[in-house]
């Protein structure tokens, strides 16, 4: 049986062949739930989320401190240049959906 491993491609340590970030099994693991439920919650094994736990003690600060930043970016929101983005590509998509219901069949 293959072992199970952390990796990091970019958007934080995951349970390979995942897109599950420790971060998500810290959440639940700080709230207090186990790691069956957590393994039931994402679809994983016990194994792979054990393996995020043994990752998650032997970095905790460093875990802590990412989960943190991550945190402080979600409460600062979305600068505004790209809020305003966001604005006109919902209002361009709600005006191809308008047009596309009003076509005839």
């Amino acid at each position: 049986m293959r072992d199970v491993r952390i990796i990091d491609r970019g958007r934080g340590p995951e349970i390979e062949g995942t897109r599950i970030t420790v971060f998500h099994v810290w959440e639940f693991y700080r709230a207090g739930d186990d790691r069956d439920d957590i393994a039931l919650t994402f679809g994983l094994s016990s194994r792979q989320v054990q393996a995020a736990i043994d990752y998650i003690h032997a970095n905790r600060q460093q875990v802590e401190d990412q989960y943190a930043r991550i945190e402080e970016r979600i409460r600062q929101g979305n600068p505004e240049k790209l809020e305003q983005q966001l604005r006109q590509n919902r209002e361009r998509l709600q005006e191809r959906l308008r047009r596309k219901d009003h076509q005839p069949a």
